[in-house]
């Protein structure tokens, strides 16, 4: 799976005591654009154009495909691991729409569907990676939207982030250390939040040792590094995510020029 691009501005300063998780409505409810046919093509037909759709960003449109074929999946295979995969697909493709949306009530209707997903993919899947991480992503999105939320979510993203390492450590590119060092680093310590600076820069270097040739993982490291006092060490680091995004870039990765300003951006400061 690929990134969410802009994961390091999940919020996670505790700002309320509002539920984060609500009863889920149907999953078929969940579509973002005119949504899909779950009949209209085999479950693993409709996970592959969805995937194969989500390829296509920065293209809005066919992202928003994505998420509705990886909806349809979900509906056309409502008890097997295609329809848990294609939940997964959906809150993969909800999140980077939310990323990527400047109106901040579409914003807040995109977190919350994404969290809706990954409510049901985990109902389905309940020992799904995927499912973890992925809801643990949208949790934290709906919590920058709505912040009165944020303290409810951090009780819940930290432990599917855990999970979620023990059993797949390089999903989504070593995500889920990559996205908790983050969550570490920027989160209020004890006793207002689970904020730990040493634990961060821990987590940090395991995502870039699993995945070290991975922009996003050197883009953590460099915060983490820097957050420790290893400031040099974490130019180096940024200087490094730089090189890979560019590269990335010219091989035609989409995500590589969100990539390329954040590294930018961390050298600058």
């Amino acid at each position: 799976m690929r990134p969410v691009a802009g994961l390091g501005a999940l919020l996670v300063a505790s700002a309320g005591c509002a539920a984060a998780l609500k009863e889920p409505p149907p999953v078929s409810t969940l579509h973002r654009g005119a949504g899909v046919d779950p009949g209209a093509a085999p479950a693993e037909e409709l996970l592959g154009a969805g995937r194969a759709a989500y390829g296509h960003r920065p293209d809005v449109v066919a992202v928003t495909r994505s998420a509705d074929l990886c909806l349809a999946a979900a509906q056309a295979d409502e008890t097997g691991p295609t329809g848990v995969a294609g939940l997964a697909c959906a809150i993969r493709s909800g999140t980077w729409l939310v990323e990527h949306e400047k109106d901040s009530k579409v914003r807040t209707d995109l977190a919350v569907r994404a969290v809706q997903a990954g409510q049901w993919c985990l109902r389905r899947g309940p020992d799904s990676a995927p499912c973890k991480f992925w809801l643990a992503v949208a949790l934290g999105l709906q919590a920058r939207e709505r912040p009165a939320t944020a303290e409810d979510a951090l009780r819940r993203i930290v432990p599917l982030l855990r999970e979620a390492g023990r059993a797949e450590p390089t999903l989504d590119e070593a995500g889920p250390a990559r996205v908790l060092a983050i969550l570490l680093l920027r989160a209020p310590g004890w006793p207002l939040g689970p904020g730990d600076a040493e634990e961060g820069l821990a987590l940090a270097r395991q995502a870039a040792a699993l995945r070290p040739d991975y922009p996003p993982n050197q883009l953590a490291l460099a915060e983490a590094l820097a957050r420790n006092g290893e400031v040099a060490a974490g130019r180096k680091a940024a200087e490094n995510a730089l090189a890979l995004a560019r590269a990335a870039a010219a091989a035609g990765e989409p995500d590589a020029p969100d990539w390329t300003r954040e590294a930018e951006a961390k050298l600058r400061r």
